[in-house]
């Protein structure tokens, strides 16, 4: 079997099973998370705090938290989505409403994924525990796209790649241009 043949598998049968939860609680608290990370208000905010409760080492996490937030929506929202015309998972596999409350753009990648996962991975080397505060609600953010039926979970796995890329790339190309000038 071939790997993409095997990763569709896999995307249909973890979508079909995150969407079928059915635990109340577990909805509101993943719907109130993502309501909260769209438009990226919750990164934005939690920069806010840092800087208001951080003092120096705060505002650098911050700082490098919306840089590497920033670079990830471009190359996932600017670039991936307008190159890539994966269509969301099947309506029929979601049993519930949320489906109907989902995107019309290219499911592949995340972008709100690649938002969460960026910000927090480029804010936890300044500042380590604002990173593990940021952890869990990125975490939660990228379950809510698969459980909601907006993405397929390859497509939180290509988003939070893109995070993971874009916070190293925040964190690495001051470095890289100073050694370049010198």
């Amino acid at each position: 079997m071939s790997l993409l043949v095997t990763v569709r598998e896999m995307d249909r049968r973890l979508t079909i099973r995150m969407a079928s939860w059915r635990k109340p609680a577990l909805h509101r608290t993943l719907s109130a998370v993502e309501e909260t990370a769209e438009g990226t208000k919750l990164w934005c905010g939690a920069a806010a705090a840092m800087v208001w409760a951080g003092g120096w080492r705060g505002r650098k996490a911050a700082v490098a938290g919306l840089a590497a937030l920033t670079l990830a929506q471009l190359v996932s929202n600017g670039v991936c989505k307008q190159v890539n015309d994966r269509p969301r998972p099947p309506r029929e596999w979601i049993p519930h409403d949320e489906v109907e409350d989902r995107p019309d753009s290219s499911s592949f990648p995340s972008g709100h994924t690649a938002a969460a996962v960026a910000f927090t991975a480029a804010v936890a080397p300044s500042w380590p525990l604002a990173g593990t505060v940021c952890a869990a609600p990125a975490a939660l953010v990228a379950v809510e796209r698969v459980q909601s039926g907006a993405h397929y979970p390859s497509d939180v796995a290509a988003g939070a790649a893109i995070g993971l890329l874009s916070a190293w790339l925040v964190r690495r190309l001051p470095q890289l241009a100073l050694r370049m000038w010198r």
